[in-house]
């Protein structure tokens, strides 16, 4: 019986039926993959969720906190205490303190939380919190949060404690398979950062939590800025921690993972306490008992700088691609860095600032504005990609009078040191700049175009000629020493100059301490149509 149909009567070694089988093939595969499409969807859609509302609890004047903080707000109406967190160290103790102090309330919103060191230590800080009887709303983007899943259902499962994921991923264990059915959803991701005790106090900037973030890691450190915030600002900080709570895209544990295994909450205070005693645990363990920053918010003794202070955020629905204009961040910042008169200090790790934001850069360089840009070579970043973003954009700042430095990778006797922000990081991963001397900016936003048109962004803006004038001193001394200084020669051509202390410059022509296939792969990723997604 011949079971060729169509096929039967044309002779097998016929041009015509060999190309008449290859379009059948071609059709049952198309039929195939559509068939898996549809299937993958169908599996990946998210489950219906109907998630309670919860308001942050402002009325916590009468916590520990209310009460240290009562008269020194009372003497800076409007304004809010600004304590920069330049120590890794002191940045980890610092979130360590807060939780340990908290009565009421803490609420917590993160891009980042690594199950490692520092980030276990964290989780069972909440945990004992909510053991006291503390409300804990923790709000973690899902992109980075793969293998957390029982240590979230656990936490979940207390009854002081509600964890929220942002835009998730619907299938957990093959994440990469959400990818392939709902990339432009998930391609939009929460970047902010804050860590709000009693609505008295926050933490915001650009640290993620994680031994990379804190220092704990022989492998990539970030030099990295945090502050501390108490006063005006601190309200704003919960009422928009709110928002993103309440949200389309922050979705409940229920219906997405597993409930948690009976005794889960008491292996994770396990694992804390084995961590805590682990060697690598050693400085951390005494940062936090050593640590005098919340000892001395308490006692009304630690140092503030008093100013007014506002707060960016994106409107939430950006992470859906429904925000309007008027709720991107980026409507009040990019005016910010565009009303410089004399000086513009922009440090950024992640640096693509497009055609767009390249000439609006190079005009205020040609107009007479002293333009200082700080952001990681390609030795030190964390995220070669981004280079190619970046490395078209050099030549035209240079021409128009900007300074450009990249940071070098630290390591050896150099790493020993102090970085730009007490870090001994090999890769940058502060976000912030000053405007002529007087305003400066401190939060999760990069000059990248994921920054500007698909994450979710967070910071303050500071005015203070006094935060500001930090880092412009920073331009002055120790970038200078820890960073490549990018400039042309007489023909036009980049170049790297490496100021080492106590030695005669070294010119470099092309990235120091990279090689040939590295820089080979910067310059294809250049000629993609990719930089919108860097």
């Amino acid at each position: 019986m011949n079971d060729d149909g169509p096929l039967a009567s044309i002779p097998a070694n016929d041009p015509q039926r060999q190309l008449r089988r290859r379009a059948l093939r071609l059709a049952w595969a198309v039929v195939v993959v559509g068939l898996v499409g549809v299937g993958l969807a169908r599996l990946g859609r998210l489950p219906e969720a109907t998630a309670r509302t919860s308001l942050a609890l402002l009325d916590t004047g009468d916590t520990r906190l209310g009460r240290a903080l009562e008269a020194l707000a009372a003497s800076h109406v409007g304004l809010s205490g600004i304590h920069p967190l330049q120590d890794a160290h002191d940045a980890f103790a610092a979130r360590m303190l807060l939780a340990r102090a908290a009565e009421r309330t803490l609420d917590v919103q993160y891009y980042i939380w690594r199950q490692d060191l520092t980030g276990l230590l964290l989780f069972e800080a909440l945990h004992r919190a909510a053991e006291r009887g503390v409300r804990v709303r923790l709000l973690l983007d899902d992109h980075n949060s793969g293998g957390l899943d029982p240590l979230l259902a656990a936490l979940d499962s207390h009854p002081q404690i509600e964890v929220r994921l942002f835009n998730p991923f619907a299938l957990r264990r093959m994440r990469t398979l959400n990818l392939l059915t709902d990339f432009r959803r998930l391609n939009r991701r929460m970047h902010n950062k804050s860590f709000t005790a009693d609505s008295q106090a926050t933490i915001v900037g650009g640290r993620n939590v994680g031994d990379a973030y804190f220092g704990a890691t022989d492998g990539v450190l970030f030099a990295d800025l945090d502050v501390l915030a108490v006063g005006a600002i601190v309200p704003e900080v919960s009422r928009d921690f709110d928002r993103y709570w309440n949200s389309a895209s922050a979705r409940p544990l229920e219906g997405l993972i597993p409930r948690a295994e009976a005794g889960a909450l008491e292996a994770l205070s396990t694992r804390a306490a084995s961590a805590s005693r682990s060697p690598g645990a050693v400085s951390y363990v005494a940062a936090v008992k050593d640590g005098e920053l919340v000892k001395r918010l308490l006692a009304r003794t630690l140092n503030f700088t008093w100013a007014p202070t506002r707060m960016l955020s994106d409107d939430p629905a950006k992470a859906q691609g429904t925000a309007g204009e008027a709720g991107h961040l980026t409507t009040e910042l990019f005016p910010l860095v565009g009303s410089a008169q004399t000086s513009l200090d922009l440090v950024s790790p992640y640096f693509v600032p497009g055609a767009q934001g390249t000439e609006r850069l190079a005009e205020l360089a040609r107009q007479g504005v002293r333009l200082r840009i700080l952001t990681n070579s390609l030795e030190a970043t964390d995220v070669a990609a981004v280079q190619a973003g970046y490395a078209r954009r050099r030549k035209p700042l240079l021409e128009a009078g900007a300074r450009l430095y990249e940071l070098e990778r630290q390591g050896g006797e150099a790493a020993a040191t102090s970085g730009p922000w007490g870090s001994s990081g090999s890769s940058l991963h502060a976000k912030t700049f000053a405007v002529d001397g007087r305003e400066i900016f401190v939060g999760s936003f990069n000059f990248d175009p994921r920054s500007a048109r698909l994450n979710t962004e967070l910071g303050f803006v500071i005015e203070s000629p006094a935060l500001a004038g930090l880092l412009g001193a920073l331009f002055d001394e120790p970038i200078p020493r820890l960073a490549y200084e990018v400039r042309l020669d007489d023909a036009g051509r980049v170049r790297w100059i490496d100021h080492a202390p106590g030695a005669e410059p070294v010119i470099f022509d092309h990235e120091p301490n990279t090689t040939f296939p590295q820089r080979a792969a910067v310059w294809f990723l250049s000629l993609l149509p990719i930089e919108g997604l860097l």
